[in-house]
């Protein structure tokens, strides 16, 4: 379909503006076969400093709105890792530094949700539904992804490992959750003979209920397959790896290896939301990014070839404010920092739009503004290295507004 059609029809049936240009999508057909391109989403729920995760460490403004949690100057002590002459990445996440060296790693600063809320549950709802300002979304965005994948459907394509399943793979496609640590891999009542039988045969027959029941036992099953395999391996390298995100990081990793038909992973992450002594390059927020530094790279080390075909994305619902607060933590803010990882990924660079951290450049005078917003950064993600087309990138990510990112984030 040309572009021009392609749009006209949009305007006629859903009155929808799409993105174009060099970095938004085009009018493209999706590719019908199978990828092996997979995408882990890990979210940071309490709102992450991002202005201390990649720091403007080069901006003379910034340590006068920290003077006591600003991060020092590359070379100094605790000073930020240099990341470009400017910008620095906080000390806690140097296990991340061989990535960024290898250009497999990139930030978008400034970047976030339009809407204006500063109330994280609303904010986690709209980052997971991608309809910011509409709480009425029935169903997340990764998992309206799982339909539009291409290729025949697959038993399981989603997997989150957390305490609940999340709003962004609720809905009508199958996804699977499993318990963070260890329980993750245990066998649940269902995995019981007698109770298993009898649930199957009150869900048995054609509904829509007996199908995603069905669909959720066989990927339950394929999971523990693949957990046993795991366990296995564990036995024969020695000592399990610590409790926390490594170790799910790495069970992820492992999961993913195993069965190729799980292309969309999902983990939640709390602990950011630091509104008192947050510390600088040691302190509170230190401790929570070591782990995390930690896991993600173990991730990638784990994944092993996995990783050249995987794009992985952290993202959290807002930033915080970019002056320190009296309790020496920051507060509630708007724009932060979305982070990259992958073998397609065009890293080394600090990219988006970037007007530093005078007063003037200040959203309300208070925090960072939004200038990238995260559903354009998930868009070209989709089309680049998932490989979808416009059709499903409007199902995705209806009424995005057309502004195109301005930079290529995935290599072609």
């Amino acid at each position: 379909m040309e572009r021009r059609s392609f749009l006209n029809a949009l305007a006629a049936s859903a009155a929808l503006v799409v993105p174009v240009g060099r970095s938004a999508w085009a009018a493209t057909n999706a590719d019908a076969r199978p990828t092996k391109s997979k995408l882990i989403v890990v979210m940071l729920r309490g709102a992450v400093d991002g202005l201390n995760v990649v720091a403007p460490v080069g901006d003379a403004n910034y340590a006068r709105l920290r003077p006591t949690i600003g991060l020092g100057l590359p070379g100094l002590e605790n000073g930020a890792i240099d990341l470009d002459g400017y910008f620095g990445l906080h000390p806690a996440l140097a296990p991340l530094t061989p990535l960024w060296q290898q250009k497999k790693l990139a930030f978008i600063h400034a970047s976030g949700s339009p809407d204006p809320t500063r109330s994280h549950f609303d904010a986690q709802d709209y980052m997971e539904s991608a309809t910011p300002g509409r709480k009425n979304t029935p169903d997340g965005w990764m998992n309206r992804m799982v339909s539009q994948l291409p290729g025949a459907p697959a038993t399981i394509r989603a997997l989150s490992i957390g305490p609940v399943m999340p709003r962004i793979l609720q809905g009508s496609a199958a996804a699977m959750n499993l318990a963070n640590g260890a329980a993750g891999v245990k066998a649940n009542v269902l995995d019981k003979p007698v109770v298993g039988a009898a649930f199957d045969q009150l869900y048995a027959g054609d509904s829509r209920v007996a199908k995603m029941y069905a669909d959720g036992r066989a990927a339950h099953r394929d999971v523990m397959s693949a957990a046993d395999k795991q366990e296995m391996q564990a036995a024969d390298n020695g000592a399990p790896l610590p409790n926390g995100f490594p170790d799910d990081a790495a069970r992820l990793a492992q999961l993913m290896r195993n069965d190729a038909r799980i292309q969309l992973g999902f983990v939640a992450l709390g602990g950011w939301d630091t509104h008192a002594s947050q510390g600088g390059a040691t302190g509170q927020l230190a401790r929570r990014l070591a782990p995390l530094a930690q896991g993600l790279a173990l991730l990638a080390q784990r994944l092993g070839p996995l990783f050249q075909d995987t794009t992985i994305v952290v993202m959290s619902e807002f930033g915080r404010t970019a002056r320190e607060n009296g309790n020496g933590g920051t507060d509630h803010g708007h724009g932060n920092v979305m982070w990259v990882l992958g073998g397609g990924v065009s890293g080394g660079k600090v990219l988006g739009e970037w007007a530093g951290v005078g007063d003037a450049a200040l959203n309300e005078g208070r925090d960072l503004p939004v200038t990238t917003d995260f559903r354009a950064v998930l868009a070209q993600i989709a089309e680049k290295h998932l490989r979808l087309g416009d059709k499903q990138l409007v199902k995705l990510f209806p009424a995005l507004p057309h502004k195109t990112l301005g930079f290529e984030l995935i290599q072609g």
